[in-house]
């Protein structure tokens, strides 16, 4: 009994009856082509990520307390900047925006942390 709707295991990737109908052979060397590309953007953003996060950490060091860590106007003047920096890129300002509130996030959880650490001068 034949089986259908089903790929066997010597079907070519991206054929048969559930393979998408504008699927054309040159569409996967294209994909990875698109796929390398971002894994090399990949690559300079955690590089620029962890330059961001050293100067994080400095900023914890120089704080005087958790709430000049939060800093909402500072988020909010982050936010502001980058969407006009989105929108002179021509990339989505909200997609940016919701990257960097994520990012934004993660470091001041981080930088609590190093504020929490930090030795206290005593003035």
């Amino acid at each position: 009994m034949a089986t259908v709707g089903r790929m066997t295991s010597d079907a070519e990737p991206g054929s048969g009856p559930d393979a998408a109908p504008d699927a054309a052979p040159g569409r996967e060397q294209a994909l990875a082509e698109v796929r390398a590309g971002i894994d090399r953007l990949d690559r300079d953003l955690v590089a620029l990520i962890a330059q961001r996060e050293q100067l994080v950490r400095r900023a914890g060091l120089l704080k005087q307390d958790a709430g000049a860590v939060r800093a909402p106007a500072r988020v909010e003047q982050v936010i502001d900047r980058v969407r006009a920096l989105a929108e002179e890129a021509a990339a989505s300002p909200d997609v940016v925006e919701r990257t960097y509130r994520a990012m934004i996030a993660a470091f001041v959880d981080l930088e609590l942390g190093v504020h929490a650490a930090a030795p206290r001068r005593q003035d």
